[in-house]
């Protein structure tokens, strides 16, 4: 496609629905004190995507899609300098060249929400991808209250405390394909499964300390040593994971991680209709069990799953339902599955409806229903931490155990969305110079 100087090649939504176009647009400049200017090297194509694509986001501008990219730094507003004092560190470390990794939402990092950890909801927060912040589905981008957003390598390294010298010098070699997933969806399943498995009705199973003596905030350690431990078997943990998407293989693989840390026995079964998705999960966790001694992870369609739970528990249910789809059926199945005083993590991005169920149905179960958005910028290190442990399934392209699929160019983008949106693809990333 031929383009001017001053012109980029962006993909483009049209409303109301499946209208995809490739076009030339203005290369965005600094309009803000705190912008920058990121050249993409790598945008991902993401589950949540389809959400705007199929028209239930509502969206009725145009817009510039995309909220996963890895690039460089061109351009960096007035802000930046050496001598900014008093607001996020990359105002006065960040320069031109640097590459930079942004995460799916603005977010300021100076606010309260920011200074508890809670990006996702920044006062300054937007989610790129929209008609109000133009995505990383470009060749350029424009990233506002950048030193809040962005991470560059350099801090990417520094962030990863505790890392061993030989790993940090490891990092600036990770390939970008590998990088782009701590824009999203690895965080994304890091902070399901950290938010799940540490919820007040999931420690005993990961304490062996009953209610509500496996909390924290209980009276001290004198209450602690009078308590028993549960009895065998009591602290199985039985776990459920519906959607096997990019973002749904990322929670099986943190959350079988973390249980592998803890020492925790447990059984998943992890849940999606698409046979070849189920395949993938499976290879992956042959790769990644090797050297596992306790748990184990089933895969099932929908049917089945409800045998197994069923089968696993005496027909009490899962302790935990992870809903990583973004849809009323499987919050319904979540329900379903969900054991009295067990919890239902939602990370999927639902449509303006109701939730399915009612809040007596979800008193009468005991159950905690939670919701939302992953604050990457909180979430970072530990799916950075994740990252570089697992290079085995998140390095490579292409391969049965890798959970990207393939990187194209912009010209195939329309059937590219077609593709992932009738589940012919996994993840796939977009060359924006290909």
């Amino acid at each position: 496609m031929m383009q001017s100087p001053g012109e980029q090649v962006a993909i483009c939504f049209y409303p109301p629905a499946y209208d995809i176009r490739v076009e030339r647009i203005p290369i965005p400049r600094i309009e803000y004190p705190d912008d920058a200017i990121v050249k993409v090297k790598l945008a991902g194509l993401c589950g949540s995507d389809l959400h705007i694509y199929r028209g239930t986001e509502g969206i009725m501008e145009p817009c510039v899609c995309g909220h996963e990219f890895v690039g460089e730094v061109i351009a960096l507003g007035s802000s930046f300098h050496p001598n900014a004092s008093g607001r996020p560190s990359l105002y006065s470390t960040l320069q031109v060249g640097d590459k930079v990794i942004s995460p799916f939402t603005v977010s300021c990092g100076e606010c309260n929400f920011c200074h508890v950890g809670f990006t996702a909801r920044c006062v300054e927060s937007c989610l790129f991808g929209s008609p109000h912040t133009p995505g990383g589905q470009a060749q350029y981008v424009r990233v506002p209250k950048a030193g809040g957003t962005l991470y560059n390598l350099q801090e990417v390294s520094a962030v990863h405390e505790g890392t061993k010298p030989d790993v940090k010098e490891f990092i600036p070699g990770l390939a970008d394909s590998s990088l782009l997933l701590l824009c999203d969806i690895l965080p994304t399943g890091v902070f399901a499964a950290f938010q799940a498995l540490n919820h007040p009705k999931v420690l005993p199973m990961m304490r062996s300390l009953p209610f509500p003596h496996s909390s924290a905030c209980t009276a001290g350690e004198s209450i602690y040593s009078a308590m028993p431990l549960l009895r065998p078997g009591a602290a199985n943990l039985t776990i459920a994971i519906i959607g096997l998407g990019p973002v749904g293989v990322c929670t099986c693989i943190a959350a079988i991680d973390f249980l592998h840390a803890n020492g925790s026995d447990f059984k998943i079964v992890a849940i999606d209709p698409v046979e070849t998705r189920r395949n993938k999960v499976t290879a992956i966790y042959s790769k990644i069990s090797c050297d596992q001694t306790r748990g184990f992870l089933e895969v099932a369609d929908i049917n089945e799953s409800k045998r197994l739970v069923s089968e696993w528990t005496n027909g009490i249910g899962c302790n935990v339902v992870f809903e990583v789809v973004g849809n009323n059926s499987a919050l319904m199945l979540a329900y379903e599955l969900v054991r009295p005083f067990g919890c239902i993590t939602s990370v999927g991005v639902h449509a303006n409806s109701n939730v399915p169920f009612t809040g007596q149905k979800l008193y009468n179960k005991n159950v905690s229903l939670d919701f939302g958005r992953c604050p990457v910028r909180a979430m970072f290190p530990m799916a950075l931490d994740l990252l570089l442990r697992r290079q085995d399934v998140f390095s490579e392209v292409g391969g049965e155990v890798s959970l990207i699929d393939k990187i194209v160019g912009f010209d195939v983008a329309g059937k590219t969305y077609e593709e992932f949106d009738r589940r012919e693809c996994g993840k796939v990333l977009f060359d924006p110079w290909r």
